[in-house]
């Protein structure tokens, strides 16, 4: 009896081990993957280090788009004190047809006696002037070259504030540099009724105007245009940090190709300036030009503007593209939202000027 009981428990005990070593050997082939593909135990499975994370790049991106970024040389000859001294203008330029359209800004290359492209590859080329837009600030080039890489666009990018921007440019003539910031702000009026600026953190430098923004798929975004500046105690002016401006694609191009097919471009202009309330929709008229196109309308102060020719507003940049884009001269039907009335206000397009 006592030989039976001592069979049963070394049994018990044998069973248990070998469930216990099935359990073990499991969890060793969950926890040790080569095991399990018989390639055998290294030495140093268990005192293995956990790989990096990967890191956070814009590599990529620069990759797709500083190629059709190019430095721009602008030589003049300037009089003083009747002596002509030759000056040279530094500013960057970017790529945006194959044929060789370049969209750079008016400042950098006004009154140039002559103008050269560097391409990033080392190729220096001879530009023609196409046309400038002086409202903008904008100038379009034209290089003859093969193989040209040609910035990535799409019709309508979406810029938004706190977006990840890089501004690629030839700052201060160091080379091609990047500088990475986020939209501050978006659709910033820097004059009456027009022009919507792309507001940044990303550094300017003299020498970045006329550079691409890009986003972080390296979409051109806008075109490097200015920096914040601003008077000083003794009435100097002086650049402030930390806020630079860029003028919008769909305006840039939009300008560009008037210039390539007309000469110049046409923007129209109502007379009046607007903002965003996020409680309502549409556009606020937060102020209406005396004697503009507007007020002889009869559009008010407050009035809220709903649509332009039955197309609906959810933006200023929308808002004032579709304006700058109208002829002057042409009819605009405006639906307008007057103390919870709906009310229709007819307005002809004026000409914007600078």
């Amino acid at each position: 009896m006592i030989q039976s009981v001592k069979l049963s428990s070394t049994l018990q005990f044998v069973g248990k081990s070998i469930a216990l070593g099935l359990i073990i050997s499991a969890l060793i082939l969950v926890l040790v993957p080569e095991l399990r593909h018989g390639s055998g135990l290294s030495l140093d499975v268990f005192g293995r280090t956990q790989s990096a994370p990967e890191k956070i790049s814009y590599y990529n991106a620069i990759s797709r788009s500083a190629p059709a970024v190019v430095n721009i040389y602008s030589s003049s000859i300037d009089i003083v004190r009747s002596r002509q001294v030759s000056r040279t203008s530094l500013g960057s330029g970017v790529i945006m047809t194959q044929s060789g359209f370049l969209l750079t800004c008016w400042h950098v290359i006004k009154n140039a006696e002559s103008t050269i492209v560097g391409l990033p590859d080392g190729r220096r080329l001879p530009a023609d002037l196409v046309g400038y837009d002086e409202l903008t600030d904008l100038a379009v080039l034209k290089i003859e070259a093969e193989n040209l890489s040609v910035i990535p666009q799409v019709p309508n990018p979406e810029v938004r504030a706190g977006d990840v921007v890089l501004a690629i440019g030839n700052p201060l003539n160091i080379g091609q540099t990047i500088t990475q910031g986020i939209v501050s702000r978006s659709g910033h009026t820097i004059t009456q009724n027009f022009r919507e600026l792309i507001q940044t953190d990303a550094v300017l430098h003299e020498g970045n105007s006329g550079g691409a923004l890009v986003d972080s798929n390296g979409t051109l975004i806008g075109i490097n245009n200015a920096t914040f500046k601003t008077l000083d105690s003794q009435r100097r002016v002086i650049d402030v940090n930390g806020i630079f401006f860029a003028l919008p694609y769909s305006l840039a191009r939009r300008v560009m190709d008037e210039i390539i097919e007309n000469g110049r471009a046409t923007h129209g202009q109502l007379g009046f300036s607007g903002g965003i309330d996020p409680n309502v929709e549409g556009i606020v008229v937060t102020e209406v030009q005396a004697g503009g196109p507007a007020e002889e309308a009869g559009l008010q102060q407050f009035d809220i503007i709903l649509s332009i020719d039955k197309v609906e507003l959810a933006t200023l940049d929308q808002t004032f593209d579709m304006i700058a884009k109208s002829r002057p001269g042409q009819e605009l039907e405006l639906t307008v939202s007057r103390n919870g009335k709906i009310i229709y206000v007819t307005v002809v397009v004026g000409q914007a000027t600078k």
